[in-house]
């Protein structure tokens, strides 16, 4: 497995993963958008030139926002999401606040993040759509 910068060229390829991974999923143009955005910096993890999962992360003022940590259904358990998180912290390393939603009902996903030291913090009422579903707010700080 490999770990590489998002470039434009795998926009289409993680549209069709977020297909596979989300409820509702962003489209092509959300990723490329992305891409053009300072902020934004999007890891991927490929195997064989495949796109097997995605962590997507907002730097701003010392925090970083979570947008999306998604794996292939047959790749999942196999530290993909460890690798991509992983790269993540060692990427905002100095930055002082992780902040991530997660639904109510992803225990795998909150175990993962429960590992790497976030803590919950909240909840936000229907967050999520298809189904509707709260979102857990969970936050890591370093201090």
């Amino acid at each position: 497995m490999r770990l590489e910068r998002i470039t434009p060229e795998d926009c289409a390829e993680l549209a069709e993963l977020d297909k596979r991974c989300f409820a509702v999923p962003w489209s092509e143009k959300s990723f490329r958008e992305e891409t053009e955005n300072s902020l934004a910096t999007y890891v991927l993890a490929k195997e064989d030139g495949k796109i097997i999962g995605y962590c997507g992360f907002w730097k701003v003022y010392g925090e970083v926002q979570v947008t999306n940590i998604a794996v292939l259904p047959e790749y999942r358990h196999r530290g993909v999401a460890s690798a991509l998180i992983d790269e993540m912290l060692a990427q905002c390393e100095g930055e002082e606040q992780f902040v991530l939603e997660v639904r109510a009902s992803n225990s795998a996903a909150v175990s993962l993040y429960e590992k790497y030291g976030f803590k919950r913090a909240g909840v936000r009422r229907h967050f999520y759509r298809s189904p509707d579903e709260d979102g857990i707010v969970m936050i890591r700080r370093e201090n």
